[in-house]
């Protein structure tokens, strides 16, 4: 099985196409622990699998990983990892439908998803800080203290996720890495803030 990635960049297909594929092919290149995350929630399915096939292609010339986001489908078809969002399946629902040595992630928000990441490879446990990509977001944040005591209890390892910068990661004990939209995908030097953040 392969090993979790450190740093996750989520797609946000808002910013201009050449714009976004620029940036995270910066991003990839700060090293084999970053993967792309393929979310696009208002997209039509072939929208949705044109830009998967792209995002693979860009991630296979790297050598990184690509997760897509809810799609079962889509990620057999371009050969990527698989994340499950909280209203989407079950980790033993798509389990035994993945080839060998695909990765499961799913999504975390309090102590109940947290008990039902069972046999999933990696969690991402939101959001940590109000997140930059959603100024609407009206969740409370769980801050340092509140993910870390989620990340104890999951059975897999996990990325903060949710107004991640460099200087707040270095705040968030007990985290396997992070997973970051606005933060990378509009830095004027992607790769730079991809290896401040591994670091």
């Amino acid at each position: 099985m392969p090993t979790p990635p450190r740093l996750v960049v989520i797609t946000d297909w808002r910013l201009p196409r050449q714009r976004l594929l620029a940036a995270l092919d910066q991003a990839l290149a700060a090293g084999p622990e970053v993967a792309v995350q393929h979310r696009h929630p208002d997209a039509p399915v072939r929208t949705f699998l044109e830009e998967a096939r792209l995002l693979a292609a860009l991630c296979r010339a790297r050598g990184n990983s690509l997760f897509v986001n809810g799609r079962l489908d889509v990620a057999l078809l371009v050969d990527a990892h698989l994340h499950l969002p909280v209203n989407s399946f079950r980790v033993e629902d798509v389990r035994p439908l993945l080839p060998p040595g695909r990765l499961v992630s799913v999504a975390v928000h309090d102590a109940a998803e947290a008990r039902l990441a069972q046999g999933a490879d990696l969690a991402l446990v939101s959001p940590v800080y109000a997140p930059g990509s959603k100024p609407g977001d009206t969740r409370p944040a769980l801050g340092p203290e509140g993910f870390q005591a989620l990340a104890a209890a999951l059975p897999c390892p996990a990325l903060a996720l949710g107004g991640i910068t460099p200087e707040r990661a270095a705040r968030v004990p007990g985290a396997h890495g992070f997973a970051v939209i606005s933060s990378v995908l509009e830095a004027e030097d992607p790769a730079a803030v991809a290896r401040a953040l591994l670091r």
